[in-house]
């Protein structure tokens, strides 16, 4: 990734936040959006809601692993595939974008003084 991008390289990355710091995450969401601003394609199979919620398009496939899985379960933008309110995926992205559309709290502080 860190190679000279001239676009029209797809990039498919399977679970790159394993083990990673969120500091770390944040980075990698950074490097993995830089390669699509510059007309490359990258597909990742994760499970890191932030990283799903940063996605442009979701394919969600399930409903479980093995036997119960390999059925594609929803797909569009994060937003359409945690309003479809199906599968596993669903209520974990839901929340997450609840979160982070959510207003910061504002926390009083008293000085010392």
């Amino acid at each position: 990734m860190q190679r000279q991008q001239r676009g029209a390289t797809l990039y498919v990355i399977d679970e790159p936040t394993i083990g990673l710091h969120p500091a770390d995450v944040d980075k990698l969401m950074i490097q993995l959006n830089a390669l699509v601003d510059v007309g490359n394609t990258v597909i990742v199979a994760e499970h890191e809601m932030r990283v799903a919620a940063g996605a442009d398009w979701l394919i969600d496939m399930g409903p479980g692993a093995g036997d119960l899985g390999g059925r594609l379960v929803a797909c569009g933008p994060p937003a359409a595939v945690a309003a479809a309110n199906v599968g596993r995926t669903a209520p974990y992205l839901a929340g997450w974008l609840a979160a982070e559309s959510a207003p910061a709290e504002h926390v009083a502080t008293a000085s010392a003084g």
